[in-house]
């Protein structure tokens, strides 16, 4: 890795390059009964459905319509309009009232899409049912909400998409500052936490080409593409995040070691590779082996979440950390522990390897033997 350092480098960015491109196609949603596998119960009920009514029964949603004009109130001729207005879309199927409140100013209406639930058609259906200023609302002053299972998952999955990357932006810098710390190092803390990155958008890019697109599904017991649960990519970037920061702890701390005992740049490199790797391999497999169990689930959300758990740690382990960051280490050579004076002077000395308290005892004067004594007891 070190004396082909550079093909290495451009090997491993390109590789998960290439694997984070299905990535920018990640479709969040909650899996339902049309992504369940054909020889369950609620595939084929869905199917059933589907098949007698249309799908947009497997994901009904209920319309509440509040009067703007509070003296009016919900009247049978308002009602009756609502339903003919609503049935008079082309993403609607069906409309029915489900009642009216006591004081007559809220009415419930059970709407029926031409899409299925984790359909796109039906995400734009609510967002156009609770826009304002849509005809509906407009023509009969009334202001409509939308709730229901179906909603809630397109809300659900619309608020954790959209901080997705404040979450990520909140961990780089969490991760730049943390490894700085550790590692007193301007080069070390980037280069871990852009590895992280690259790991991460790998494994979103590998669970959305087989979960979404399909691509190797009957390998992992997937008979039908459809979204990716939509608290999994959080879920697994803290998990993931965590691990990956271990083993570049475990990595990158022997190197530094060697390196502060006297060892040059790059056979520090070497040993602390030769001393750390064993570790990081062990704790891989075990990882790695603990979620792949899950990944022949029959529950295809608990087999997105070990897939892309056992993928993540996969291409973290054994692309990030055990190939791409020696080989970095080795270009950056002395470099990679440069911290600017001012820098230095500012950060806390934790003291990782403790040479600091080595030094400050060997300064003490020799111990009595009695002394000696007195501290082992």
């Amino acid at each position: 890795m070190i004396r082909f350092r550079w093909p290495v480098i451009a090997g491993v960015v390109a590789l998960l390059g290439v694997m984070a491109i299905p990535a920018a196609d990640m479709n969040l949603g909650i899996p339902s009964g049309a992504t369940a596998n054909q020889d369950t119960a609620a595939r084929q009920s869905y199917e059933a459905v589907s098949q007698g009514f249309g799908e947009g029964f497997n994901g009904p949603l209920l319309v509440t319509a509040e009067p703007t004009d509070t003296a009016g109130g919900v009247t049978p001729e308002l009602t009756a309009k609502l339903i003919g207005e609503f049935q008079d879309r082309d993403d609607i199927v069906l409309a029915a009232p489900v009642g009216v409140n006591e004081a007559g100013d809220l009415a419930v209406f059970s709407v029926i899409p031409t899409s299925g639930p984790s359909d796109e058609a039906t995400r734009d259906l609510v967002k156009s049912l609770r826009e304002p200023d849509n005809a509906i609302a407009q023509n009969n002053q009334v202001q409509l909400g939308v709730t229901g299972f179906t909603a809630i998952g397109i809300d659900m999955s619309d608020k954790l998409a959209s901080v997705l990357p404040l979450y990520l932006g909140i961990i780089i810098v969490l991760s730049v500052l943390i490894l700085l710390l550790v590692f007193r190092s301007v080069i070390v803390p980037i280069k871990a936490t852009a590895g992280f990155l690259l790991s991460i958008l790998a494994t979103f890019g590998a669970t959305t080409a087989v979960f979404q697109w399909g691509w190797l599904s009957g390998l992992f017991g997937v008979d039908t593409g459809g979204p990716l649960m939509s608290f999994m990519p959080i879920m697994v970037t803290g998990i993931l995040y965590g691990l990956a920061m271990d083993y570049e702890v475990f990595l990158v701390s022997s190197m530094r070691e060697a390196h502060i005992h006297g060892q040059e740049a790059r056979q520090s490199v070497v040993h602390g590779f030769d001393q750390a790797s064993r570790v990081v391999v062990a704790a891989a497999i075990i990882m790695i082996s603990v979620f792949s169990g899950f990944i022949f689930s029959h529950d295809v959300m608990i087999k997105q979440i070990g897939f892309a758990l056992a993928v993540g740690i996969l291409i973290d382990a054994f692309i990030v950390r055990l190939t791409l960051v020696p080989a970095l280490m080795a270009v950056f050579g002395e470099r990679a522990w440069w911290l600017p004076r001012w820098l230095d002077r500012l950060l806390p000395d934790l003291d990782i390897e403790g040479d600091k308290l080595l030094a400050m005892l060997n300064q003490q004067p020799e111990a009595t033997d009695r002394d000696k004594i007195e501290v082992r007891t």
